[in-house]
């Protein structure tokens, strides 16, 4: 009897097989890590390896079957979901013979002549595409066009990671709008291919698979796909989509004007529509939800994550060894004591990311400042919210960007992934930005939208929309304080005027940017 639905998730820096029953609990799940090498000959890279990735991934569905003693014929479907950004590249045969991962950045010549070719190309492009070149894909074809011609030439098809995944274990290659809009190829509107868009850049126009849409059957699991993974021949297999848009069906964000931030190791704010409307600045991303007839726009924090684990592994050694002897979590013992400083952190602030600026991303210095050589206030803790406060103001800009041109604001925001699960930082999001941050007992939310995806595709489900908020659980909900929200307001004011003058030191190559986009 078919009971379960299963997911596969290439992520950035681990791939995983999750297995979920159909009231979406999770039975089990197999991770592994897996890293994405830079080549040494060309500077921010990052290679996809796709033989041993392979061999990653097809372990991990074979090793969640075993784990949890199930016959594989008791999987119903199948769906996958990935990193957006990286594109894998197959010859006319259907082999593999060329790949990056999502934040490869080694097309900065690329970038450069593209811009010189024409200055208004890049902003023209982002009207159609709701895309720019600091991660779409058409600087890195051109990159192998330019540095490996001899590969370029035997390029006849691209695709992204998580159909990748359904090709390993289908035969069957096709794209799907969610993850494919990040190509910036894509004509948002019609959710298909525009090979314009190719033309104009000097590139092969002619390399694009079929569009299926999202929850769309695909095919089965072949012989193949069946030796080198363990599940049963014929299991269906559903087209799934990116990580961000699966992790909103995965808590329920699935209708218009609904929002979603997902605090990982990028912070993501997305807030759905059902109108396609790019911005006149370029400054926000915009995508395809994978709820067909959806789209999302997306403003991105970068690194809040690994900022946390900087901090934690470079100045809280003491927490670590307590964390050690007491098994708990050495972010709940930073969290109790930075809940003793008041909001604000006497005043001190931080810059990391920037808010937004998609057709000039780029952010300043990693800075701390205004504070004062006084040990009772300024400690270590002191610092620590800071970061929390900082990243709460990152995200109360781009909700405040996607705002001004769009004229939307969401009536209250879902915060899941890693940073939801600490209580002080979902009330500093909830103060900073004045909204009700709603948190969802499910953390796993990206595997859930694909398991919802695998479900639909097999008619277990009728309704992708439904599913989602009939499987989504809440925890909490965290209510703004109104005090200190108007502290916060202000605070933002100055922040702004700091993260710019920050900004100011990197342009003049005085300071150095955390990250800067390729070309810039």
């Amino acid at each position: 009897m078919q009971q379960y639905l299963m997911a596969v998730d290439a992520g950035t820096g681990s791939v995983r097989a999750l297995l979920f029953d159909f009231k979406g609990n999770q039975i089990g799940c197999v991770q592994q890590e897996w890293t994405h090498n830079e080549d040494p000959r060309w500077p921010g890279s990052m290679d996809f390896d796709w033989i041993h990735n392979w061999d990653l991934a097809r372990s991990c569905i074979r090793k969640v079957i075993d784990k949890t003693k199930i016959d594989p014929k008791e999987i119903a479907a199948v769906s996958t979901t990935c990193m957006r950004e990286g594109i894998v590249l197959y010859d006319k045969d259907g082999k593999e013979i060329w790949a990056c991962a999502n934040v490869d950045a080694r097309a900065n010549d690329e970038v450069s002549k593209l811009i010189k070719m024409d200055p208004d190309l890049e902003k023209d492009l982002y009207l159609e595409s709701g895309q720019t070149f600091a991660l779409d894909a058409i600087p890195r074809i051109l990159w192998v066009k330019n540095k490996m011609p001899e590969i370029y030439d035997k390029v006849s098809t691209v695709g992204m990671f998580n159909d990748w995944l359904i090709y390993k274990m289908t035969g069957k290659l096709a794209v799907e709008p969610s993850n494919s809009s990040t190509t910036g190829i894509l004509n948002l509107k019609k959710r298909a291919w525009n090979p314009s868009i190719m033309k104009r850049c000097g590139l092969k126009d002619d390399i694009f698979p079929p569009v299926a849409e999202c929850g769309s059957v695909i095919g089965k699991v072949n012989v193949k796909g069946s030796e080198d993974t363990g599940l049963a021949e014929g299991t269906i297999v559903v087209v799934g989509g990116g990580d961000a848009q699966l992790g909103c069906i995965g808590v329920g964000v699935v209708k218009p004007n609904e929002a979603a931030v997902f605090g990982g190791s990028f912070w993501q704010y997305e807030l759905n529509t059902d109108t396609v409307k790019t911005d006149p600045d370029c400054r926000v991303r915009v995508n395809c939800h994978a709820v067909p007839g959806i789209w999302q726009y997306e403003a991105l924090a970068f690194k809040p994550g690994l900022v946390m684990r900087w901090y934690r592994d470079s100045f809280c050694q003491l927490e670590k060894q307590e964390a050690e002897n007491t098994g708990r979590d050495v972010y709940d013992l930073m969290n109790e004591k930075a809940a003793e400083i008041p909001a604000g952190s006497y005043g001190m602030m931080c810059a990391f990311s920037d808010i937004m600026n998609f057709i000039s991303w780029k952010h300043a210095a990693p800075t701390f400042t205004n504070f004062e050589l006084d040990s009772e206030k300024f400690n270590r803790y002191t610092f620590y919210r800071a970061i929390l406060e900082n990243t709460a103001m990152i995200t109360k800009g781009n909700i405040d960007m996607v705002k001004e041109f769009t004229g939307n604001m969401p009536e209250s925001i879902v915060f899941a992934s890693g940073a939801s699960k600490s209580p002080l930082w979902c009330q500093i999001l909830s103060d900073v930005t004045g909204l009700p941050i709603r948190v969802p007992v499910v953390k796993e939310a990206t595997g859930l939208g694909a398991a919802i995806l695998a479900g639909y595709g097999a008619g277990i489900y009728s309704d992708i929309s439904k599913t989602a908020n009939e499987l989504v659980r809440w925890d909490k909900t965290y209510e703004p304080n109104m005090e200190n929200h108007a502290l916060y307001d202000n605070i933002y004011i100055e922040w702004r005027k700091v993260y710019f003058s920050q900004l100011d030191l990197c342009n003049q190559k005085i300071t150095k940017n955390m990250w800067i986009a390729p070309g810039l």
